[in-house]
C-alpha cells in the first residue's frame, strides 16, 4: 500500500461509507459519521482479514490440533505487532491484552499495587477510564486545567512537589475526547520521572492519529503505563491493551484469576504464569487481535503524519466555519490552544437549543451522527461550562432522588481518515438550519433513555425497508414534552465515551 494516499484512495479503506439513510422527510442520503471518537468503522482489509482467518479458528494455546497452533502463532504475532506500533520492546514490556482501554486502566492500578497512603496525580481532562480506577487504589488529587482547557504545568509541578514522595503516579491522557488537545505527555514524562514518580497514558483517542514511541526503559521521557483499544483503530469491538514497563509492575498475584493465568496449582497451592499470560485471565479474543493488528498494519502503511494532515485540514475547515457563526460556542479553541497540537475532536454548543436537540436533527435531518452530552469526562465538561461546584452538586443530588432530566452537555464532532471537506459542508449547513430554527420536526423525549426523536414520521434506514413511526417512535408523543424551534432544556443523556 502507497503512504501517498489521497483523500478518497483512504475513504475507499473503510466499510460502509456509502451507506444511505433515510431521513425524516422520506428523502435519502450517504451516512455521514462524525463520531469516531466513540467508535470507528472496520477498515476493509481488517474485516478481509477476520474472514480470511475464520475457518482457522482455534482456542489459543495449549491445544496440540494444527488450527490451534496457527490461532496460536496469529495471536502471538498480534501482540507483538500492537506493541511495535507503540514502540515497546519485547524483553521491556508486557503487551497485556484485554477487552478496552477501561479494562486496562484497572489493570494498571492493579499492577501498582498502590495503597491509600499513596498519591495519584490526574487531571480534570480525564476520561473516566482514566480516573476513577485510581480513585478506587489510592488518594487522587486532580491538576486543574488553564482558561482554554489545556493542562496546567505549574500545577503539576506544584502537586508534585506538595505531596512529594507520597505521589507514586501521574496519570494522564494522551489527548482529550471532547477538545482534541493533545498533552505533551513526554515533557510530563520527564518531569514525573525527576519527581521519582511512574507515568501512565491513556492513549484511546491518540493512537488512531498520532505515532507513539513509549520509549526505552532508561529515557526519563518514557511512559511506563499505556492504554489503547482497537475499536477506535479501525478494528474489532472487545479488544484492547495494556503496554507496561515490566520494572514497573509491582503485583505478583493477577488481577482476575482463573484459566491462563497459572502455571500449577494443587489443592493447597498456586503458582502464577509469567506476563503478560497471568494477566489474561480466559480464552482470549483471538480475532479481535488479529482484526486489531492488521488495523495498525494498514494505519502505518498510510502513515500517521498522512492521517494527521488529513484529519487536521478537516477540523480547520469545520472549527472556522463554527467560529464565524454567531451563537455556535467551540470549547478548547482559544488563540492558545489554536497553535498547539489538536486532534479531530470538536465539542460545541448553541445557544438556545440543547445538546440533544441538535444531535437529534443533525440525525433525522441530516443523515449525521454525532455525539452529545458529557462524554464520560464529566469533570472537564462542567469545567468548559464554567458550572460551579453548587449547580454540579444539585445536579448529584437530583440523579440520586431519581430524576435523570436537564443534564449538561456538549455537542461533538470528530473525524476519521474517511470523512471528506463536502461532509464537513453538509454538517455545517444543517447547523446553519438548526441556529435558524428552519428544522422540520418536532420531538419528543423517549421516556426510558432520555434521547430526543421525531414524534412522527421515521423511517430510519437502519431499521430496513419496513422501518415505520411505530418501530422508531413506539411512544406517544404524549409521553414526553415536545420540543421545537429554540429552547434551554438538555437532553436527559448522561453521555458516552
Amino acid at each position: 500500500m502507497r503512504s501517498n494516499l489521497s483523500a478518497t484512495d483512504m475513504r475507499e479503506l473503510v466499510v460502509g461509507v456509502e451507506e444511505t439513510v433515510t431521513l425524516l422527510d422520506g428523502s435519502t442520503r450517504p451516512y455521514i459519521n462524525f463520531d469516531n471518537a466513540s467508535s470507528t468503522p472496520f477498515l476493509r482489509p481488517v474485516l478481509d482479514r477476520v474472514n480470511d482467518f475464520a475457518p482457522m479458528y482455534a482456542s489459543v494455546g495449549r491445544g496440540s490440533g494444527y488450527k490451534s497452533h496457527i490461532s496460536t502463532e496469529a495471536f502471538d504475532a498480534a501482540r507483538v505487532t500492537i506493541g511495535r506500533f507503540v514502540g515497546a520492546g519485547q524483553d521491556t514490556h508486557a503487551v497485556i491484552l484485554g477487552k478496552n482501554t477501561t479494562e486496562a486502566l484497572n489493570r494498571a492500578a492493579h499492577c501498582l499495587r498502590l495503597s491509600k497512603d499513596d498519591v495519584v496525580l490526574t487531571s480534570l481532562m480525564e476520561h473516566h477510564s482514566n480516573d476513577l480506577p485510581w480513585r478506587k487504589a489510592a488518594e487522587v488529587h486532580q491538576i486543574g486545567l488553564c482558561e482554554d482547557g489545556t493542562l496546567d504545568m505549574s500545577q503539576l509541578l506544584e502537586s508534585l512537589h506538595r505531596f512529594g514522595s507520597r505521589v507514586r503516579l501521574v496519570a494522564v491522557t494522551g489527548a482529550s475526547n471532547v477538545t482534541g488537545l493533545v498533552n505533551p505527555i513526554h515533557d510530563i514524562a520527564k518531569i514525573v520521572h525527576d519527581a521519582g514518580a511512574l507515568i501512565a497514558v491513556d492513549a484511546a483517542q491518540l493512537a488512531p492519529h498520532r505515532a507513539i514511541d513509549v520509549g526505552e526503559p532508561d529515557d526519563p521521557r518514557r511512559i511506563d503505563f499505556l492504554a489503547c483499544t482497537g475499536h477506535k483503530m479501525y478494528a474489532p469491538l472487545g479488544i484492547g491493551a495494556l503496554v507496561a514497563l515490566r520494572s514497573a509492575i509491582r503485583a505478583v498475584e493477577p488481577e482476575l484469576v482463573g484459566g491462563g493465568t497459572v502455571a500449577f496449582v494443587t489443592s493447597e497451592d498456586v503458582v502464577w504464569s509469567g506476563l503478560p499470560a497471568r494477566e489474561e485471565a480466559g480464552t482470549p479474543n483471538v480475532l479481535g487481535a488479529i482484526g486489531w493488528a492488521q488495523a495498525i498494519d494498514t494505519l502505518r502503511a498510510i502513515g500517521m503524519d498522512r492521517i494527521a494532515e488529513h484529519e487536521t485540514e478537516l477540523a480547520e475547515q469545520m472549527r472556522a466555519a463554527l467560529r464565524d457563526r454567531p451563537g455556535i460556542h467551540l470549547f478548547g479553541d482559544s488563540e492558545v490552544s489554536r497553535g498547539k497540537d489538536r486532534l479531530g475532536v470538536i465539542g460545541f454548543a448553541i445557544d438556545g437549543v440543547s445538546h440533544g436537540l441538535a444531535a437529534a436533527i443533525l440525525g433525522y435531518e441530516g443523515g449525521i451522527g454525532v455525539r452529545t452530552g458529557l462524554f464520560c469526562a464529566h469533570p472537564y465538561v462542567q469545567h468548559l461550562l464554567g458550572m460551579t461546584r453548587d449547580a454540579s452538586r444539585s445536579i448529584v443530588e437530583r440523579l440520586r432522588s431519581g430524576e435523570h432530566q436537564e443534564m449538561p452537555g456538549l455537542i461533538r464532532a470528530s473525524f476519521g481518515i474517511y470523512n471528506t471537506l463536502e461532509e464537513v459542508d453538509a454538517f455545517v449547513e444543517v447547523l446553519d438550519r438548526i441556529r435558524s430554527g428552519g428544522h422540520a420536526g418536532k420531538y419528543v423525549r423517549n421516556p426510558s433513555s432520555g434521547a430526543l426523536e421525531p414524534s412522527v414520521g421515521c423511517t430510519w434506514s437502519g431499521l430496513g425497508d419496513s422501518a415505520s413511526a411505530d418501530r422508531c417512535c413506539p411512544w406517544p408523543a404524549s409521553a414526553g414534552s415536545t420540543e421545537s424551534g429554540r429552547f434551554n432544556r438538555a437532553d436527559g443523556s448522561l453521555g458516552d465515551t
